[in-house]
């Protein structure tokens, strides 16, 4: 994919790591995180700071070259567009077969070293994480998702870890996870009860 230039901070990235906007009809700055609707991108890093720069200093505008709406919680919005992108992903590698979750599965899916993606949930008790993350070789390790976030992706109830095999639906979530990961970190999670 091109590289596009981010008018926050006038960086070069591949289109892929970072998120598009358009003017919607009535002016207004509009998220596109699937890159699909019509009308001329406005290029922004992958991350909430350079939102909040481009709103502080009107570069929206300034980059439309036309008056625009900039509703304040853009970076909210734009989180759970990205979280919800992702979570849909993971259902759907859940149905063809191509994710696992509970500790005991996801301990021998990493024995594969099939393992793409290994996921803890944020409020997931320290101890079994450490576990699953020493074994996790090249896997890229994921807390941004809440128990409850991971158990409605998943169709479960308490999910508390999961794993995504090799393949192209690895491949999207682990880009759609590393846009999510500038809205949103661990430290950033509801506090929940830990668990095992």
């Amino acid at each position: 994919m091109a590289e596009r230039r981010c008018v926050a901070t006038g960086r070069r990235d591949e289109a892929a790591h970072m998120l598009r906007f358009v003017v919607g009809p009535d002016n207004r700055i509009v998220p596109d995180v699937g890159r699909e609707l019509p009308g001329r991108g406005l290029w922004i890093g992958a991350d909430r700071h350079a939102i909040a720069r481009a709103m502080k200093k009107n570069l929206f505008a300034r980059a439309a070259k036309v008056a625009v709406t900039v509703e304040p919680d853009l970076a909210d919005q734009v989180e759970a567009l990205l979280a919800r992108r992702c979570l849909e992903l993971l259902g759907l590698a859940r149905r063809a077969g191509k994710a696992v979750a509970g500790f005991e599965p996801v301990r021998a899916a990493l024995g594969t070293g099939r393992v793409k993606v290994l996921i803890t949930a944020a409020d997931a008790a320290a101890g079994a994480a450490a576990k699953l993350r020493s074994q996790a070789g090249t896997a890229i390790p994921v807390e941004l998702f809440t128990v409850r976030e991971l158990s409605l992706a998943l169709g479960r109830e308490n999910v508390v870890h999961a794993a995504v095999n090799r393949g192209p639906l690895a491949e999207r979530f682990a880009a759609e996870v590393t846009r999510l990961a500038g809205f949103r970190s661990p430290a950033r999670q509801p506090n929940g009860v830990g668990r095992e």
